[in-house]
């Protein structure tokens, strides 16, 4: 089976489907990662919302910004596939949505983005590239990519 995706603002938000990406995101970035940061940043309300959902259950999800919200070009971030569901590649499915959500919903085609280091291949394989050094962000090796 494959994923619904959903796209929403943020005052489309069920208060339910709200607990649920923030239950994800704290689930993987936070307790998995083991990392304590500031996972709500103040930046949701700004940001377009896709929700992959399997069956009933919100498993993956990204937050995306247009130019000037995150970095000066449109971006992607907190991109998160529940760790259960991994094994069926549903990251790739989510970024290529997301990738054309950010040109159907804000006419945007260059994207930025700041990913974990380890997962550098992965987003090359979307067309990304590395345009930075390594740098700490939470303690968690990053490098900004750029799809143009």
């Amino acid at each position: 089976m494959k994923l619904q995706f959903k796209i929403k603002r943020f005052n489309e938000l069920s208060l339910s489907e709200l607990y649920k990406i923030l239950q994800l995101r704290s689930e993987v970035f936070v307790v998995e990662q083991n990392c304590v940061y500031q996972d709500i940043d103040g930046k949701d309300d700004k940001a377009i919302h896709l929700i992959g959902i399997f069956k009933t259950e919100i498993v993956a999800y990204v937050r995306i910004f247009k130019p000037g919200d995150y970095f000066e070009e449109a971006s992607i971030g907190r991109v998160v596939v529940k760790q259960k569901y991994r094994d069926r590649k549903w990251g790739y499915d989510l970024m290529q949505e997301a990738i054309a959500a950010t040109k159907s919903e804000l006419n945007e085609t260059k994207i930025t983005i700041s990913a974990q280091l380890y997962l550098q291949k992965f987003y090359e394989n979307l067309g990304f590239v590395k345009t930075s050094e390594v740098y700490l962000e939470d303690d968690i090796p990053h490098i900004q990519m750029k799809r143009y």
